[in-house]
This record gives structure tokens, C-alpha cells and sequence, in this order.
């Protein structure tokens, strides 16, 4: 058993969850619905729609899906948009259905869409039309029968949802043009659906309800196996960590910058927090920066996720310190490394910590948080959720020691019981443990901290270097915006460190940076290479695409 059950748990949170209060999340839905429904539970483009609102949309949409397509209980469904009321109302409309949902990356190219829908043996896609020409040139090769296509402004009705529409398809020209002859629109959908009687199905808690793909930044993606059990334990457990963050007696406020295609997203800006009765303020482009502040300063917002480039890209717009922040209680990274230099400044800015957590799509996602009641450790992931055991262990299986450095694996009931249809040797130890593929450490007081990716790890003559260090060492000196290392092939050292660098002040030298790692690191994990760049390559959530990096210097040595 894991050192770190040995920790004292925050005040109020149990070390083991007892008996799970919903069924499935059928169950978890219609619990919410029943204390909040004339809330608002969510905000998107200014348009408002509570919880009962959402409840009866979707589950028009089940009856859509159920009668009028004649779905059955394990069919599976992509959804393909980015943060917009329809994914809510799509989401609980298919699982509602007891079909399986499969969130998929609006910004996938039709390559990568047709794998997955193959993969996953889609029946029914649902689809915003601005990547619709993507799906039309894949159309002949998917299993898809039933095509459903919405416009970004097809919930914010009136006017202001045809002026959107209008917008993004003839001004900003975001919607190339299309033909799916037999496709469907989102809204006819609904109305259709809502003349329809619906049918609950028979759900039992170990049946699937996600299959949630990696996000391919390591290679093929894959889809991990979530069940009613998996959502309905993480629920469980995240629900007593963010008791620090809610307000009794009123309603919080969520900005939802992260997809809600993304695990992270879905469920804890959407799950957990429709399960509190917040509201969450959807992000449909946080790329955006100016768009996104703007967005900001209209909320008194008590929570915000996000990821490491998120927080430094707002931190690094003027008017960011504009915002209202006197009711943030908590803002929380994950995905990737917060920086140091990112955590002091967000402190500094807005007067609330930066606390980091850690998750994979294979389990939930969250494994372990640091304490959002003001006992965080900076530089940490933190300490296990409750129900959940944290190892770390060699490559041969061997659990390790405290302070020793090695892969992290995890049980817990928040657990994948594994890839669809996919050989699963080798993704778990013996006695159920999932091996997450990150190398990391437990210290004294059993907070465990992330070392890297173990497929990131660079060998310069001999000795194990960690781009997340190098990286945070750079993202110090104040001439820098955003870094990424990778190993590149070295005759003398088998591999030497390269830095990729995008400026924050464009007067930064190769010899300034050399010079500060001088400063800062021992000889051998100095970059030998810099690169100058105005941008990293980047997935749709914002993190650092280390493989892309790789493969560009790859072509260039072939």
C-alpha cells in the first residue's frame, strides 16, 4: 500500500468514500436538476439557460436519438464542438439515451477523425458546421449513419444567434463550405425530439458511458473506457475537495476556458459543478486573449481552470489586472507543469494561489490535487484523492521507496478498465495497477511531485535529463514568453538538450539565455541549441506539443 495513505487528509475529506449516491449518472443529473432548476448553469455569447432548461432540452434530444434514429443502449456518439451550450445539452441528451459519448477535437484533421470514428465504430455524429467539410471528405470510409450538424449561435436564438451565425460563417469566413445532403440540423433535432416520448433506459453502473481519447501528444490516440462507476467515484471524490471553493446559500461562478471535450472539463467544470449548482461561464475561443479578458471583466468568478499557458497568456495581457477578483477562491492547473514564475505572478495579480493537480484521460482524470484550503505545496501535484493509491514503481514492477525517483502508477475506483479494443499488456502492473507513464517522486510529508513524461526524458551522455526543468529554469528570466525542450540527436552525447523560445522582449540573445542557464543549471543540462519562435505548436487545450517539436527536427535529419 501507498506510503501516502499515511497523510492526514484536509479537514472534512474522508481517506475512503463510502457508498456512491447516484446510480448511474442518470441519477446525477436528475438529483441537480431537482435542487437548482431555475438556476442558470450555464453562459455562453451572453445567453443564459438554467438547469431545467438544459434537463428538458436534452432529454428531448434522447427521445431524438432513441425513436427518430432508433439508437440502441451502447451505440456510440461522437460530439465534435468546442465550448458551446449545445455540448451540455448533446452530452446529457446521449447518455440519457444509454448511449456511449465520444468526445472528439473540433480541430482534427480528417485523418485523425477518421481513425478515431472507425475506432470507436461511431453511429450518429454530432457536429458544428464549421468543421463539417472536414467530416464530408471522410464520410464514405466512417461507419456514421446519422449526421447532426449545429451553428455556434444555434442555442443564443433571435436576432444575436443569426447575427452570429451570419458572422462566423460570411465576415470571419470560419465555415468553409460543405455538402452532407442527408445531414440534420441540431434544432430540428430538439423540436422534433421534444414531440417524442422518451424512454429511460436500464443503466447499470459498470456500464460505459465515455470513451474519452488520449489526446494523441504521445503518439496514436486511444480511447480509455469510462464507465457510470469511473465518472460517478470521481464525482464522489472531487465533490469533498472543492468544498473550500463553494459558497452556501449561493451560486458560484466557473470560467470554463478548457474544452468540455477534454476530461478535465467535462468533469469538473461541468460535472462536478452541475452537481453544486454553479455556473459555468463557457470559453468558446480561449486563444482569444483579448476576447477571453474582455469576457472576464462582465463575471465576479470564484473559480478558474486552466492550463499553464492559459494562466501566462492571461497574465501577460494589461488588462488582465483589470478583472474583479475579489470573490476567486480558487484558481487550478493541470494538464501540463505550472511554472514557478506563472504561480508567483497569478498570486501576485489576483491574491489567490495557483494550486496544481494531476490527471490522465485513463482515470477520470484527477489522481491527486493539492489542498484547495490554503495548505497547498508549491512545485507539487499533491496528495491522493480519497479512494485513490499513489505508487511509484521501476520498470520491472518493483514499488519504490520514499524520495525514490520512477514511473507513477495509480489504483482507485476512477480507474479505466482499459483502451477500447485495444491490447492492454503492459498498461498495468500486477494487482490492477495503471501505469500513467509520467516519472515522478513522494517526498517527506508525501505530496508526490512530477518529473516529466518518461517518453520526454532526454539521455545526454549518460545522465537523465527532464525537460520540465530546463523548461522552468528558462521561463525565470524575464526576456521569455514561453519555452519547450526536447532531445535532439548528438554524435558526442547521444542526445543534447534544444530550446524552443518565444520572446517577451524581442531584444533577448542566444548569449542571455546561455549565460542565465550558466546560472542555473549544472554543464550537462544546458541546452546546446536555441531556437527562436513566435509560437509553440500547441493541442486545443493549450498544451505544449514536445512530439511535434521532435518530429520537425527529425525531418530535418533525414
Amino acid at each position: 500500500m501507498s506510503a501516502a495513505w499515511s497523510l492526514k487528509y484536509p479537514k472534512g475529506i474522508p481517506q475512503q468514500l463510502g457508498p456512491y449516491e447516484y446510480g448511474s449518472l442518470l441519477d446525477l443529473f436528475k438529483v441537480a436538476v431537482k435542487k437548482y432548476p431555475n438556476r442558470i448553469a450555464f453562459e455562453n455569447f451572453g445567453k443564459q439557460i438554467t438547469f431545467g432548461e438544459i434537463d428538458q432540452l436534452s432529454t428531448a434530444f434522447a427521445a431524438y436519438l432513441q425513436q427518430e434514429l432508433q439508437l440502441k443502449k451502447g451505440d456510440r456518439v461522437a460530439i465534435q464542438m468546442p465550448n458551446l451550450i449545445q455540448f451540455p445539452i448533446a452530452f446529457m441528451g446521449v447518455i440519457k439515451a444509454g448511449l456511449i459519448a465520444v468526445n472528439t477535437n473540433p480541430l482534427y484533421t480528417p485523418p485523425e477523425m477518421e481513425y478515431q470514428f472507425n475506432d470507436a465504430g461511431v453511429s450518429a455524429i454530432i457536429i458544428v458546421s464549421n468543421f463539417a467539410h472536414n467530416l464530408e471528405q471522410i464520410l464514405p470510409r466512417i461507419p456514421a449513419k446519422h449526421i447532426i450538424i449545429t451553428d455556434m449561435g444555434d442555442m443564443i436564438g433571435g436576432l444575436k444567434g443569426s447575427v452570429l451565425n451570419f458572422v462566423v460563417k460570411y465576415v470571419k469566413k470560419m465555415v468553409p463550405n460543405y455538402s452532407i445532403p442527408n445531414a440534420i440540423s441540431f434544432n430540428a433535432a430538439l423540436r422534433k425530439g421534444a414531440t417524442l416520448k422518451y424512454q429511460k433506459p436500464a443503466i447499470d453502473i459498470e456500464d460505459l458511458a465515455v470513451l474519452q481519447y488520449t489526446g494523441g501528444t504521445t503518439g496514436v490516440s486511444k480511447g480509455a473506457q469510462l464507465s457510470h462507476r469511473n465518472l460517478i467515484a470521481h464525482n464522489a471524490m472531487i465533490s469533498y475537495w472543492f468544498k473550500p471553493l463553494m459558497t452556501e446559500g449561493q451560486q458560484d461562478i466557473i470560467i470554463t476556458a478548457l474544452p468540455l471535450y477534454h476530461i478535465f472539463a467535462l468533469t469538473v467544470n461541468w460535472l462536478l459543478m452541475y452537481t453544486q449548482g454553479v455556473k459555468s461561464v463557457l470559453i468558446t475561443n480561449p486563444r482569444d486573449i483579448p476576447a477571453f479578458v474582455k469576457e472576464l471583466k462582465k463575471h465576479r468568478f470564484s473559480i478558474i481552470t486552466g492550463v499553464n499557458t492559459l494562466f501566462n497568456g492571461l497574465l501577460n495581457n494589461p488588462e488582465f489586472k483589470e478583472c474583479d477578483f475579489s470573490a476567486l477562491k480558487g484558481a487550478i492547473g493541470g494538464a501540463m507543469a505550472i511554472q514557478d514564475v506563472v504561480a508567483n505572478k497569478w498570486e501576485e495579480v489576483t491574491g489567490c494561489p495557483l494550486v496544481e493537480g494531476y490527471g490522465l484521460s485513463e482515470t477520470s482524470p484527477v489522481l491527486c490535487c493539492n489542498p484547495l484550503d490554503g495548505n497547498h505545496k508549491r512545485g507539487t501535484i499533491g496528495i491522493p484523492m480519497p479512494s485513490t493509491e499513489i505508487g511509484i514503481f521501476d520498470d520491472d514492477g518493483n514499488q519504490l521507496g520514499q524520495g525514490e525517483v520512477g514511473e507513477i502508477c495509480a489504483r482507485g475506483p476512477q480507474v479505466m478498465r482499459g483502451y477500447w479494443q485495444k491490447d492492454n499488456a503492459g498498461v498495468f502492473f500486477e494487482g490492477g495497477w495503471f501505469r500513467t507513464g509520467d516519472i515522478g517522486v513522494m517526498d517527506s510529508e508525501g505530496f508526490f511531485k512530477i518529473v516529466d513524461r518518461k517518453k520526454d526524458m532526454i539521455k545526454v551522455s549518460g545522465f537523465n535529463v527532464y525537460p520540465n526543468e530546463i523548461e522552468n529554469v528558462l521561463s525565470k528570466h524575464p526576456k521569455v514568453m514561453e519555452v519547450a525542450a526536447i532531445g535532439v540527436t548528438d554524435l558526442k552525447s547521444g542526445e543534447a538538450i534544444k530550446a524552443f523560445v518565444v520572446k517577451r522582449d524581442q531584444s533577448l540573445t542566444e548569449e542571455e539565455l546561455k549565460a542565465f542557464c550558466h546560472e542555473n543549471l549544472t554543464n550537462y543540462k544546458i541546452p546546446r541549441h536555441f531556437e527562436f519562435r513566435t509560437e509553440l505548436p500547441k493541442t486545443n487545450v493549450g498544451k505544449i506539443l514536445r512530439r511535434a517539436l521532435k518530429e520537425e527536427e527529425k525531418a530535418k535529419a533525414a
